[in-house]
């Protein structure tokens, strides 16, 4: 007997491997919507092109919920045909999928839409709430990323589902051993004796650790009375100064180079990124789980590495750590 089926639509990347792993484990029938064939170990995988309706809409109906994780990488280069497909990957999907939830005979209980804590203005002082002021700021190099967000979020609020209850998803980093992800590479830096400030060091990072990013998402859909805004991400973001310091204590490295603007603008062209996923200030808080009842398992960085390298261990001596599964959206 199944807890219920639950969508995922653009679910064959990092986060949607993670949390449909975590949601097979707890009994729940899992359907992933990926754009192309893939190979998963749990559930089954229909195909859409995230833009247009078709067969794929029936894997909706019945559903005790949908969870749109759809999106390319914001790791890349802000070319125009880059931005191009980071905007049309969130909101055409975003789109879409509201006709098809409106055309269901059974439609999904709840549908969560995933966005992103950059959202929020950068900023050195007070955290974001859900109230936070949404704004791009120019030193932060985010108008483009601002810009999608509202996009985003603009689409999903205009799909007209009136007997599905809905929710935004603003996802901060998401923390996991899984390769070529943020904390791997945080923590290659460290070892590699680049793990120190990076610009001012003043920057917050906000995070989550992956097991309370699945509770988080699994409370949301089995809270009948959640909806609207959330914030997901832990109760204690961090400046890139101290963070820094945690991972080079964790691999036991005395000293990191700092890297000053114009070494993280050379940097990030030779990696295909840009600068903006590392200087600008996310310092975002979940106002709202926090009030209505959630409790997180890893409150602050310390216990997130605390537990995930307790998890590398125990992955390594099975030999079986996980690698990265293309493609890998991401949300913050």
């Amino acid at each position: 007997m199944t807890e219920g089926k639950i969508v995922l639509a653009g679910g064959s990347g990092f986060l949607g491997c993670v949390l449909g792993e975590w949601l097979d484990e707890r009994d729940y029938e899992i359907v992933v919507l990926s754009r192309r064939e893939t190979s998963i170990p749990y559930g089954r995988c229909v195909l859409w092109d995230g833009e247009h309706c078709g067969k794929w809409a029936l894997a909706l109906e019945n559903a005790s919920a949908l969870v749109n994780l759809a999106g390319r990488s914001v790791n890349c280069r802000y070319r125009s045909r880059n931005r191009r497909e980071m905007m049309n990957s969130r909101v055409l999907s975003t789109r879409v999928l509201g006709q098809a939830v409106a055309g269901c005979a059974t439609p999904p209980a709840v549908w969560l839409n995933f966005s992103t804590a950059t959202i929020y203005k950068h900023t050195y002082g007070a955290a974001h709430g859900e109230d936070g002021e949404i704004a791009a700021t120019p030193e932060a190099k985010d108008e483009f990323s601002v810009h999608i967000a509202r996009a985003w979020e603009d689409e999903f609020a205009n799909a007209s589902c009136p007997h599905t209850r809905k929710a935004v998803l603003r996802a901060a980093m998401v923390l996991d051993i899984v390769s070529g992800t943020v904390y791997e590479i945080l923590r290659r830096l460290a070892a590699l004796g680049l793990g120190g400030t990076m610009g001012n060091g003043k920057q917050f990072l906000s995070w989550i650790h992956a097991d309370d990013f699945c509770r988080s998402v699994q409370w949301l859909i089995d809270n009948p009375s959640a909806a609207g805004n959330y914030n997901i991400a832990a109760p204690t973001p961090i400046t890139n100064a101290d963070a820094m310091k945690l991972f080079r204590n964790t691999v036991g490295m005395s000293f990191g180079l700092p890297a000053a603007n114009w070494m993280l603008e050379v940097g990030a062209l030779l990696m295909r990124t840009e600068t903006e996923l590392i200087i600008k200030s996310r310092r975002v808080v979940p106002t709202r789980l926090l009030d209505e009842g959630f409790t997180f398992e890893y409150p602050t960085l310390e216990s997130a590495i605390a537990s995930l390298e307790l998890r590398r261990v125990k992955s390594s001596s099975r030999n079986d750590r996980l690698e990265v599964r293309p493609p890998q959206p991401s949300h913050n």
